[in-house]
């Protein structure tokens, strides 16, 4: 099966940052070759609104059958604004909660970011399980692309 990987503004913006930019395009030729498919969202596509116009058409080169769509819901929100209450972190990371949260909610195989501070970072994931798990959701596998890349057998 297909692994379904969500991907965040963070990913976008990493195919054109030189710190990521290698581990980035190894994800995205992960996902020409038909490994993976990316779980994307409507709050991406409002995040991609203010970006470059690079960054902003980066996806639109792609298939649309590259992709999962999916919309934020009331589920979605009130599951963010729970990581928000419960001090996983701060209110200004609201956006990034409701990625966490739609990729909960949607039963991906793992969230790939580079935001190391709010999304990829040990104490926040167990912090969103905790919720995760209290709540009756399944746990969230959260990975930068580095971890999602095939490394050639030597």
């Amino acid at each position: 099966m297909i692994q379904r990987i969500y991907i965040d503004t963070s990913v976008v913006g990493g195919f054109f940052d030189e710190e990521f930019k290698e581990a980035t395009i190894m994800l995205f030729q992960r996902l020409e070759n038909r490994e993976i498919i990316f779980v994307v969202s409507d709050l991406l596509d409002l995040e991609l609104l203010n970006a470059p116009i690079h960054v902003k058409e980066l996806l639109l080169q792609y298939p649309s059958v590259y992709f999962e769509r999916i919309e934020l819901s009331s589920e979605a929100v009130k599951l963010a604004d729970t990581y928000i209450e419960e001090k996983v972190v701060g209110k200004t990371s609201i956006e990034d909660c409701r990625h966490i949260a739609l990729a909960t909610i949607h039963k991906v195989d793992v969230l790939a970011s580079w935001n190391f501070k709010h999304i990829v970072n040990l104490d926040r994931i167990k912090g969103y399980n905790s919720v995760n798990l209290r709540l009756g959701y399944t746990m969230i596998e959260i990975r930068s692309p580095k971890d999602l890349i095939k490394y050639e057998e030597e």
